[in-house]
């Protein structure tokens, strides 16, 4: 469940976009959400986010091919909404926060698909001390300028993760092994 979340938070942060011009932009977390759903009991999905994060996006073009994306999580900023599972997943059993604090992305590669607008994004994902090579999805849902006038983008980021690959055992049982991770994020031009 915390996989998905930080994989994607991390992950997949932003590059479904075209960008107004090459730079640096930020997550704006008044306006974004990383998150993820993991299925239980086989029948029902339990959905979840990552309240502390940070994400910086470097273009070096026009657009967001080529991008550099960095995704830093609190792995104890987990919310489901229930404070008793919070604070398990806050443990040994799952994220081990306090030996691992932090869940990170860095992207290796963001490369735009045959569909215009849309973005493979390759890295790197670290939770619970283990880093392995992820592929996600993204999306860019549009440009704007926020209410500075600085110009805005919109991303949408998905992909899923195993908590087995993250050393992430039985959590609960129930618990499925695989987590969806969906970013919803706002990142103005620095």
């Amino acid at each position: 469940m915390k996989n998905v979340v930080i994989g994607f938070v991390g992950a997949f942060a932003l590059f479904s976009f075209v960008a107004s011009q090459a730079g640096l932009w930020s997550v704006d977390g008044a306006h974004s959400r990383l998150g993820f759903t993991i299925l239980h009991n086989g029948i029902t999905n339990v959905h979840g986010n990552f309240d502390k994060f940070t994400m910086e996006v470097t273009t070096p073009n026009e657009d967001f091919n080529g991008a550099t994306i960095v995704l830093n999580a609190e792995a104890a900023s987990v919310n489901t909404g229930i404070e008793a599972r919070d604070n398990h997943l806050r443990t040994a059993d799952c994220f081990d926060a306090e030996k691992f604090p932090a869940i990170s992305f860095k992207s290796t590669a963001v490369k735009e698909t045959k569909t215009k607008g849309t973005y493979t994004v390759e890295g790197d994902l670290t939770m619970h001390g283990v880093t392995k090579k992820v592929v996600f999805n993204g999306v860019h849902t549009g440009n704007s300028k926020n209410y500075k006038g600085t110009p805005v983008a919109g991303l949408q980021i998905s992909g899923v993760v195993k908590r087995s690959e993250f050393g992430m055992g039985e959590v609960s049982p129930g618990l499925a092994d695989e987590v969806k991770l969906q970013a919803d994020l706002e990142i103005a031009k620095n």
